[in-house]
């Protein structure tokens, strides 16, 4: 996915097809791979999820309605805040068993991190952690930034 002017996002890095195909673990797995990315800042307002909710939608080509992506927000909160990122990030690539889905994980993590134009260094530095929670070399990740926030 790719930031637009206005921080949406189009649905780039995974076709229609490929979204059809992944399993629900491993799309409910993007998604939280997402809102940890969204709510890294600490901040995740109601325009923001209303915004996410929607780009989830369409990333999902209608598979999982609004409620039962609010659900999904909502469990992933309340999963960040009892359990912390680290957890959830091992969640996630428990449930992304291959390394081409760990980095569409990724690579959407970055997306979200990119809407508003801006990679700070500590948006950074939670890029590269997460991509060693799912395995992903740093030289991939660093490289999968720098093609994906130009």
């Amino acid at each position: 996915m790719r930031p637009t002017p206005r921080g949406s996002y189009s649905a780039s890095i995974m076709s229609g097809t490929e979204s059809q195909a992944l399993g629900e673990a491993k799309l409910e797995a993007l998604i939280e791979a997402m809102y940890l990315a969204a709510a890294a800042d600490g901040e995740f307002s109601p325009v923001e999820r209303a915004h996410f909710l929607k780009t989830m939608e369409s990333l999902t080509t209608g598979r999982l309605p609004t409620a039962r992506l609010a659900q999904l927000v909502a469990e992933a909160s309340d999963a960040l805040e009892h359990e912390g990122r680290a957890a959830r990030l091992l969640s996630v690539k428990s449930r992304l068993p291959d390394a081409g889905s760990r980095r569409v994980a990724l690579s959407l993590a970055i997306q979200v991190t990119a809407a508003d134009g801006i990679i700070h260094t500590s948006e950074r530095e939670l890029i590269l952690a997460t991509a060693e929670a799912l395995e992903i070399d740093r030289d991939v990740a660093s490289s999968l930034l720098s093609t994906l926030t130009r």
